[in-house]
This record gives C-alpha cells, structure tokens and sequence, in this order.
C-alpha cells in the first residue's frame, strides 16, 4: 500500500494561484514518482507566508485535523519552511 500524501500551497502577491496549481501538479507527480498518492490539496492566500506556521492557524488547524482523521503519513509544503515554522506544524 502507497503513503498518503496531502499538497500545501500558499498564493502570495508574488505567487498567482496558477502557479502554485503548477507547483502542486509537479508536487503530485514527485510524490507519485516516490510512490505516495496525493489524496488532498489545500491552498490558502496570504499576503505572506506565516513567520511561525507557513499558513495562517486557522487553515494549519484544518491541515492538521484532516492529517489526523486520514492518516495521512507525508505533508509536502510547495515552499521550503524554516526550522521554527517546521517544529510548529
């Protein structure tokens, strides 16, 4: 049986919605191509990403909450997170 995977994506000013489609499409073809199926997609749009959870806390409560329910075994964030922004999520 393959991992679970969910796709994070955040729309910024800098970051159009299309582009962060891209990036989940290419996401979702890595996870496969390490045999992990994406079951899930979540975007949010922020002005910036959170300086302590990438996404805002409500939509981080969402993400973790399906996490849980699915049992989900990999997250994989379209942007790299800083050490603080990993530990808090």
């Amino acid at each position: 049986m393959s991992e679970k995977a969910v796709l994070i994506g955040l729309i910024t000013p800098e970051v159009t919605s299309e582009l962060v489609e891209e990036y989940l499409l290419e996401l979702d073809f890595l996870a496969r191509t390490a045999g992990a199926k994406t079951v899930k997609q979540f975007t949010q749009k922020l002005p910036h990403p959170d300086n302590a959870t990438f996404l805002g806390k409500g939509k981080t409560e969402e993400v973790r909450q399906y996490v849980e329910e699915n049992e989900i075994d990999i997250v994989i964030f379209d942007d790299e997170l800083s050490p603080s922004q990993l530990r808090n999520v």
